[in-house]
């Protein structure tokens, strides 16, 4: 069980910062009309792919979309993850977003169409009411207790976690267990943030922003909810909460009660697959509560990065998927042309068969400019809290131009380290070129391959 305890001192901690890859996307950078703005919400440039996803956006919101998936087609690192997540944050904070590779799907222990079913309805959410004990306020103050990852001494990870909470009428602080304090680290909760936590079983909701928070860091424009004001009432209190479960966490709670009746009688029943029987119990489950009005449906976001690497079956399953009646938005991206479809010899555009292409809407997403570069170089700095000189910015832009935009921005933090140790909190182009000689790029790899070709084993 969760433990909350409210405190009145507060101490100082170490605070804990999760950085993604794309821990600063907030949405497609869209204005009122839905033109992309040259720099917002944590997209650079894509003009065109972004338009595009615009008006792939009003089609799911317009339920237009019925039938058919988007494919993101562009070289290595030219955005087509951030633009799936970008089209997930402008589809509302509680909509789910499911990401997988290709290569997830072979595994030795379940069917491959399994790992797919699991994906798939992971990705469809039902959203039901129930009255809860909650806190709820917005946080003033957050700071983390830190201890090493059991399996990894290098790694951080929280044990604990001391927030405080206000409303115009009051003001708590909370210490929290290690379950609420992941759960708010995994959230990005921050100042500023307007949260709910579930006095009974622990869990964590970001409801929005609000403004006017002492060391609040705000965005000219947020992808949740901004409030203008400081909620009023208690923190403490009794409230109708929206939640939204997934079709996969329900057929999780059916396969363990199935499990449990067969424990208590004696049985031992091991399932790596969750029986058609309990998903069909599910389907009927949830379309009773939905002609009856008590749940709505929330179609979520299924985002398949490397799709050239499914075989025939698994496209010709996501083509059951697109056509089936609970079927979530589904997003593709691959980086290659004309290839082989996994398990045949037939070439195809993409490695995708040509009739689950021809349901496809195909975006193309194009090379950054350097200017481009420059801006996301900017932003991950921000983002990663590392301060760049102009010549630092300068030689990661050239670096991105002539390598790659991925190894420029993974040279930004052992470049910090380098600046770190000659005393300096700024990082300058002279800690640029030592990181890049110390850590290569995929062509100086293949590079050092060749040239010491007889030394490697084979």
């Amino acid at each position: 069980m969760s433990i909350i305890r409210e405190v009145k001192e507060e101490s100082r901690r170490e605070m804990l910062k999760r950085i993604s890859a794309h821990s600063h996307i907030r949405g497609l950078g869209l204005d009122e009309k839905g033109e992309p703005l040259p720099v917002a919400d944590g997209l650079v440039g894509q003009i065109e792919a972004r338009r595009a996803a615009g008006i792939v956006v009003r089609m799911i919101k317009e339920g237009r979309l019925a039938g058919r998936g988007i494919l993101f087609v562009g070289p290595p690192g030219s955005g087509k993850t951030a633009l799936a997540i970008a089209i997930a944050r402008e589809l509302g904070e509680d909509t789910p977003f499911v990401m997988i590779n290709g290569a997830e799907l072979y595994s030795a222990e379940v069917k491959k169409t399994e790992i797919l079913m699991r994906a798939v309805r992971r990705a469809i959410g039902v959203r039901f009411k129930e009255i809860r004990r909650v806190y709820e306020g917005v946080v003033k103050d957050i700071k983390f207790a830190l201890t090493s990852h059991p399996f990894n001494p290098y790694v951080k990870v929280p044990r604990a976690a001391r927030i405080t909470l206000a409303t115009k009428d009051e003001e708590k602080t909370l210490e929290v267990d290690e379950s609420i304090a992941m759960q708010l680290a995994q959230h990005g909760i921050r100042r500023g943030d307007m949260i709910s936590i579930d006095a009974d079983t622990g869990e964590v909701f970001k409801l929005g922003r609000v403004k006017g928070i002492e060391k609040a860091k705000y965005f000219d424009v947020e992808s949740t909810r901004v409030f203008e004001e400081m909620p009023k009432g208690k923190i403490f209190k009794e409230k109708e909460i929206i939640r939204t479960v997934t079709l996969h966490d329900l057929d999780e709670a059916y396969a363990a009660q199935r499990r449990a009746v067969f424990s208590i009688i004696g049985g031992l029943l091991e399932e790596r697959e969750i029986d058609p029987e309990i998903r069909k119990n599910v389907d009927e489950l949830v379309r009773k509560h939905l002609s009856e009005g008590k749940v709505t449906l929330v179609p979520g976001v299924l985002f398949i990065d490397d799709v050239h690497m499914l075989d025939i079956e698994s496209f010709s399953f996501l083509s059951r998927v697109l056509e089936s009646e609970f079927s979530p938005i589904v997003i593709m991206a691959t980086n290659r042309g004309m290839t082989k479809i996994r398990g045949t010899d037939i070439e195809s555009p993409h490695g995708i068969p040509l009739d689950l292409l021809d349901r496809l809407l195909i975006i193309p997403v194009r090379p950054y400019t350097p200017d481009e570069m420059r801006e996301i170089i900017m932003i991950r700095s921000d983002e990663e809290d590392v301060k760049l000189s102009k010549d630092a910015i300068e030689a990661l832009v050239k670096i991105a131009s002539e390598r790659s935009l991925r190894y420029a921005v993974q040279l930004m933090h052992p470049a910090k380290i380098i600046a770190d140790r000659k005393g300096r909190d700024e990082v300058r182009a002279e800690d640029v070129e030592e990181a890049a000689k110390l850590f290569m790029d995929v062509s100086l790899s293949i590079e050092f391959a060749k040239k010491w070709e007889s030394k490697f084993l084979k």
